[in-house]
């Protein structure tokens, strides 16, 4: 499935660090039956690999007093797609970008500290973007189910 090409245990170890990436190594060897500096050894090779990217932690804009996070879907002309992009890359309010099928759109995350800070992404930054046709915005107001990540 997902996970082919690795053995059983480096499976163990994923699924293990997907529940609690904080997990100890003795524990995470202690789970799957190796030792503590087994453990570490598999995980070091699976972040050298790529398999693990990185470990974080994830805040819920909702329980921020404030916070204000939103879904943009850009169309934009094919051209200017790439440019686009890039200059949504460096703002830092914007969280996540895709590129999806359609009509040479973007989907792109943002959390601003205010519905100031958010009128300032729309009108500064996305209204000025090169190459937009449209753009809808919906605003989230509450986090129902948020997988990080794959889930196996």
């Amino acid at each position: 499935m997902f996970l082919d090409g690795l053995d059983e245990t480096d499976r163990k170890i994923v699924r293990l660090l997907i529940q609690n990436a904080r997990i100890s190594y003795s524990e995470l060897g202690a789970e799957v039956g190796i030792s503590r500096v087994a453990a570490r050894m598999r995980v070091q090779a699976l972040e050298k690999k790529g398999v693990i990217e990185e470990y974080t932690t994830v805040i819920n804009p909702q329980k921020i007093g404030g916070a204000v996070s939103c879904y943009f879907e850009i169309e934009l002309q094919p051209d200017t797609l790439e440019e686009a992009a890039a200059r949504l890359e460096q703002n830092d309010v914007v969280t996540q970008i895709y590129r999806v099928t359609g009509k040479s759109k973007l989907h792109v995350h943002a959390v601003a500290a205010s519905a100031e800070e958010m009128e300032q992404l729309i009108s500064g930054v996305i209204d000025r973007l090169p190459g937009v046709v449209s753009c809808s915005v919906n605003n989230i107001l509450a986090r129902i189910k948020d997988i990080k990540g794959l889930r196996l």
